[in-house]
């Protein structure tokens, strides 16, 4: 990992006014010579960060039986198939749902179903759950991400996303980014060309650029 990392996140942290609350700690990335109309060309990716987001992460399962048991120790909210369909149901309910869940986990039986009664409601948000497997670990799956960020561009040049908190080192965040810049790099059409800058800045406090 490149010392400049540290160093842009170090300036951050050290930069950022004193505030009365725990801060986020947030990443800005801007991207270049890409046709971001076409959605092939866009980013969307889930990474999960080696040193934790330093946020608490809401995750919903969906769920029935053992999966829906073992999923109650571990998310924050288990729904069964009568759940979805009443939330087919209640437009209202499934847009709060969907604003105020960072993800999803669904057993794949039930993706149909989800596609069916919330795909208008979480599609557009890039929201669709994970399908879990029948042989997947739910408990394991849902603590990977409580760890994990979404990279999403959506049609914009310029997005963001969370990798961490104030009262985290330098040095946890710094890996984080670490990690987000070489998923960027290994999947853009045109690797680092395709980055034009990457700012690191904690919620209230100024923005550091982070050097190539």
């Amino acid at each position: 990992m490149a010392d400049t990392i540290v160093e842009a996140v170090s300036r951050a942290l050290d930069e950022a006014p004193p505030r009365n609350f725990r801060e986020t700690v947030d990443l800005a990335i801007n991207l270049r010579d890409l046709d971001l109309n076409d959605p092939a060309n866009r980013v969307d990716e889930s990474v999960v960060l080696p040193a934790g987001t330093g946020q608490d992460t809401t995750i919903v399962v969906f769920a029935s039986g053992e999966t829906a048991l073992r999923a109650e120790d571990v998310a924050d909210q288990v729904l069964s198939g009568d759940d979805l369909e009443e939330l087919g149901d209640d437009s209202d309910a499934a847009k709060d749902l969907a604003n105020e869940t960072d993800f999803f986990v669904a057993e794949a039986s039930m993706m149909q179903d989800i596609g069916r009664y919330l795909g208008t409601v979480l599609g557009p948000r890039g929201k669709m759950p994970t399908p879990l497997q029948p042989d997947d670990d739910v408990v394991e799956t849902v603590n990977r991400m409580k760890n994990t960020v979404q990279l999403r561009s959506r049609d914009r040049r310029t997005f963001h996303t969370r990798v961490g908190a104030q009262d985290m080192s330098a040095d946890e965040i710094a890996e984080n980014i670490d990690v987000i810049i070489r998923r960027l790099e290994a999947n853009l059409e045109k690797g680092p060309l395709n980055i034009d800058g990457i700012y690191v800045k904690t919620t209230m406090g100024p923005s550091v650029e982070v050097p190539a």
